[in-house]
C-alpha cells in the first residue's frame, strides 16, 4: 500500500480520532499569510509507464559522471567505488537498519559500526574513534564542543587556519552563533598556501586548541610537527581536519605527530559524490577524552556464554532525552554511509588505499605539471600536495569553467570566496579515476579555450 494514499474512510477515522473536524483544521495554527489558498500548479496524473518515461527524459537532462572528466575537489571527490560496495548496502539488514538500540537483534549493525570505529582509528592513527557524525563540517563542530568541555574556565580561544574548507568552516560558525563564550582567531595563510607557522606562534599564547586541515583546502600538506609543537609549547590542543582521508595512504596518520581529535569526511571511501552528498563524519581522540566525545560508541564485549558480543556503551541516557545536559544532540548517524565506508576499507586494505593514494597523487603531479607549462596559467604555491592544486588563470576563470563544462570537461572550483583564493584562482583535483588520456584532453582544451578568453 506504499504508493495509495489514504482512503476517505481512513482519513475519516484519523480525524475522529484526533478531534479534528476535517484536514484544514490541522493547519489552523499557521498565520493564513503563509497558507495557500489555491490547489497547486501541477500537471494532471499520469499512469505508470507514462510517468516513467517522463522521469527518465527528466533525468536525461543530468550530466552522469561517467560521461565527464571529472577534476572537481574542494571537500568531495570522485574516487571509484568497488561494486560490492553497493552490493552489501542493499542487504535489506542493514538497508533499512536504524538505531541499534537493541543489541539483541543489532549484532549486525553494531559489529559493521565497530569495525568502522576501528578501521578509522587505524586509519588516523588514534587510539578511539565513534559511529558517526552527520559530515565532516558537523564533525569539525563537534570538535570544538569537545575542546571546549575539556576547557577548565574562561572562555575557550580557539585559532583556526584559514585552510580549513570554507563550507565546514560555516558549519562550524552556525554551530557556535550562540556561544559568545567559544572565540574563534583564524590564523591566516602564507604566499606558499600553508598556514602562517609565525602568525600561530603570535596568536597561541592562551588558545584552548589549534585546528588545521591535513591537506588543506588549496591542496597543500601542511607540516603537522611544527605545527603540534607550537600547540604543544602553548599547552594547547591540536584538532586535525582531514577532507580526503585516502591521502592517509600515503601521508601518516594525524595521530602520529600528537593530534588530540581527528575529524574528517567519509565521503571519498567508497561513497559516491552525488550531488554533493550524503556523506559521514569521522571523529577520533585519545582515549582520555572519550567520555566527553559526541555520538554513539559501540563496544565489544562477551554475552553469559563467553560469546562476543556488540553494544552501545558509555551513552547516556542525557543524549536522546535530557538534551540540554547532553554530550551532543546528534542522537543518529549515517549509519548506511559508515557501513559504506568500512566495507570500501575492508575491501581495499591497507595496500589498496595506499595504491588509491599514490595513483591520485602521481596523475595530480603530471596534470600540474602539464598546467604549469600552459600559457596564461601559472601555479602560485610551490609547497606538497596530495592531489588538489591551485591554478591561477589571466582571464575570466568562471568563464573559462563554464566553457570547458560544456565540452565535458569538469576542470576544477573557483576560489573567488574563499580565504587564500581570487578572482583569478581555481582549484584543480586528480583521482585515480582520471586517465592519462582525459588529462591530456583537459591541457590541451584549457590551452585552446584559455587562449580565446
Amino acid at each position: 500500500m506504499r504508493y495509495l494514499p489514504a482512503t476517505d474512510a481512513q482519513v475519516s477515522a484519523m480525524l475522529e480520532t484526533i478531534g479534528a473536524a476535517d484536514i484544514e483544521a490541522l493547519f489552523e495554527p499557521i498565520p493564513t499569510s503563509l497558507r495557500l489558498d489555491r490547489d497547486l500548479d501541477l500537471p494532471p496524473p499520469l499512469a505508470e509507464e507514462p510517468l516513467m518515461r517522463h522521469l527518465r527524459e527528466l533525468a536525461g537532462k543530468n550530466t552522469s559522471m561517467s560521461e565527464t572528466c571529472c577534476f572537481l575537489g574542494g571537500g568531495v571527490y570522485d574516487h571509484h567505488a568497488p561494486e560490492l560496495v553497493s552490493q552489501v548496502l542493499l542487504r535489506s539488514e542493514f538497508y533499512t537498519a536504524y538505531t541499534p538500540y537493541q543489541p539483541e537483534v543489532s549484532q549486525g549493525t553494531l559489529m559493521a559500526l565497530f569495525e568502522f570505529q576501528t578501521l578509522i582509528c587505524q586509519l588516523f592513527e588514534m587510539e578511539v574513534a565513534n559511529a558517526s557524525l552527520y559530515d565532516g563540517g558537523s564533525a569539525l563542530a563537534e570538535a570544538m564542543l569537545l575542546v571546549d568541555r575539556l576547557q577548565r574556565k574562561g572562555p575557550t580561544r580557539i585559532l583556526v587556519s584559514n585552510g580549513i574548507n570554507p563550507q565546514w568552516m560555516e558549519v562550524l560558525c552556525t554551530y557556535l552563533k550562540f556561544r559568545d563564550d567559544i572565540v574563534l582567531e583564524p590564523v591566516e595563510l602564507g604566499a606558499d598556501g600553508l598556514t602562517d607557522l609565525e602568525a600561530m606562534r603570535a596568536q597561541v599564547e592562551g588558545a584552548a586548541a589549534v585546528a588545521v586541515s591535513y591537506p588543506n583546502y588549496l591542496g597543500s600538506v601542511e607540516d603537522l610537527r611544527a605545527i603540534s609543537e607550537i600547540a604543544a609549547a602553548a599547552k594547547a590542543k591540536l584538532v586535525v581536519a582531514v577532507p580526503d582521508p585516502v591521502a592517509l595512504g600515503v601521508l601518516k596518520g594525524p595521530g602520529a605527530f600528537g593530534a588530540d581529535i581527528v575529524v574528517g569526511e567519509g565521503q571519498p571511501l567508497g561513497i559516491a559524490p552525488s550531488y554533493g552528498g550524503p556523506g559521514v563524519g569521522l571523529f577520533a581522540t585519545r582515549k582520555k577524552f572519550m567520555r566527553k566525545m559526541p555520538g554513539r560508541l559501540c563496544g565489544r564485549t562477551v554475552d553469559v556464554d563467553g560469546n562476543d558480543g556488540f553494544v552501545l556503551t558509555l551513552s547516556t541516557r542525557e543524549q536522546h532525552i535530557r538534551r540540554e545536559k547532553a554530550t551532543s544532540n546528534i542522537c543518529t548517524n549515517q549509519g548506511l554511509m559508515a557501513l559504506a565506508a568500512t566495507i570500501y576499507m575492508g575491501l581495499m586494505g591497507k595496500q589498496g588505499i595506499r595504491e588509491v593514494a599514490r595513483q591520485s597523487h602521481l596523475k595530480a603531479a603530471y596534470l600540474r605539471k602539464k598546467v604549469g607549462e600552459l600559457d596564461r596559467f601559472s601555479l602560485p604555491h610551490d609547497a606538497p600536495f596530495f592531489h588538489e592544486f591551485a591554478v591561477d588563470f589571466d582571464g575570466d576563470v568562471q568563464a573559462l569553467l563554464a566553457k570547458l563544462a560544456e565540452r565535458g570537461l569538469l576542470a576544477g572550483v573557483w576560489l573567488g570566496r574563499v580565504p587564500g583564493g581570487g578572482e583569478n584562482r581555481f582549484l584543480m583535483c586528480a583521482t585515480e579515476r582520471n586517465s592519462r588520456q582525459c588529462i591530456d584532453d583537459l591541457v590541451a582544451a584549457m590551452a585552446e579555450v584559455g587562449g580565446e578568453l
